[in-house]
């Protein structure tokens, strides 16, 4: 039977002084509205103990300059956090951590229902969730990691833009699909679910593939897909399900949606990277270059 994917804890968006950051927190407010959850803004400094190459701490100044700079960033956020569209009355808390991101964040993420991050696209995410931190998150993180771009297409209100999930056919990709349905239901639109295949790919759903030219294949692919949806669209009868079968590379479609959507979804098996159709440089370039946000989400919760 499938498992239950509603979200529960708070929204936690990461806060940095950028302008992805700030957007990816606009992003987060309105979900955390929609979600009917707390919303936790939190700004994790990664103070230095001492000087590097030296053996003499800060000084208490300096620390005191960070410290300040760091509430300003936060006050900021929850500025914007209250000025969203569809934020509401929805509950802001803030928090100044002088741990590392990466550790406080997946500390976090236990109980999270999702980790918001901010991304500048091209060049990675910036401020102080850069590189290993996401890599960190998505590989290790009890709950989905959201990337949010600071140039994607934001609709103020009434969004209508469908939830777009990719589908490889592995197991690793049924948690995804839960919190696909999740977000479309939460937002009142359609899900559209993604599968593409080339001529090179050996994923689970290409077993049959050399007994079978292309109109055949393509009627075992929709069963397939239909296979894997049907106990999700049991569970949620209000989404309405377009279901989308492409000889392509999963890269080029999902990108296409990326533009129509206002969330992707897509699975991590959680160690190390993306499996399935979601490999190296698939993975990269949704994170990078997708014009939507896009929500990473784990095989499994931790401790499940």
């Amino acid at each position: 039977m499938n498992t239950p994917n509603h979200a529960v804890g708070a929204i936690v968006a990461g806060v940095d002084s950028t302008e992805a950051s700030l957007r990816a927190v606009r992003w987060a407010a309105n979900t955390a509205a929609k979600h009917h959850l707390p919303l936790q803004l939190v700004h994790a400094a990664g103070f230095p103990d001492l000087y590097v190459g030296t053996t003499v701490p800060p000084p208490e100044s300096f620390m005191e300059e960070l410290r300040r700079q760091s509430w300003e960033t936060l006050r900021a956020a929850r500025d914007i956090a209250r000025q969203a569209g569809d934020a509401g009355d929805i509950d802001i808390h803030t928090r100044f951590e002088t741990d590392p991101p990466i550790p406080f964040l997946l500390r976090a993420s236990s109980e999270a229902a999702m980790i918001v991050l901010g991304s500048s696209g091209r060049t990675g995410l910036t401020g102080a969730l850069v590189g290993s931190t996401t890599l960190a998150l998505v590989a290790h993180a009890g709950c989905p990691v959201v990337s949010v771009r600071s140039d994607y297409a934001e609709v103020a209100t009434d969004d209508r833009r469908p939830v777009v999930v990719g589908i490889d056919g592995s197991p690793t990709s049924e948690r995804a699909i839960g919190y696909a349905f999740d977000e479309a239901s939460f937002r009142g639109v359609e899900l559209v679910a993604v599968h593409t295949w080339s001529d090179t790919d050996t994923d689970v759903f290409s077993e049959a593939r050399m007994y079978f030219d292309w109109e055949p294949m393509r009627e075992v692919e929709q069963r397939r897909l239909a296979e894997r949806l049907a106990g999700w669209q049991e569970k949620y009868p209000d989404v309405p399900v377009r279901r989308v079968i492409e000889k392509d590379k999963p890269r080029h479609e999902l990108l296409e949606w990326s533009r129509r959507a206002q969330l992707l979804v897509v699975g991590s098996r959680g160690r190390g990277g993306f499996t399935g159709m979601l490999l190296g440089s698939t993975s990269q370039a949704l994170i990078h270059h997708a014009e939507c946000p896009v929500m990473i989400a784990r095989s499994e919760r931790a401790g499940e």
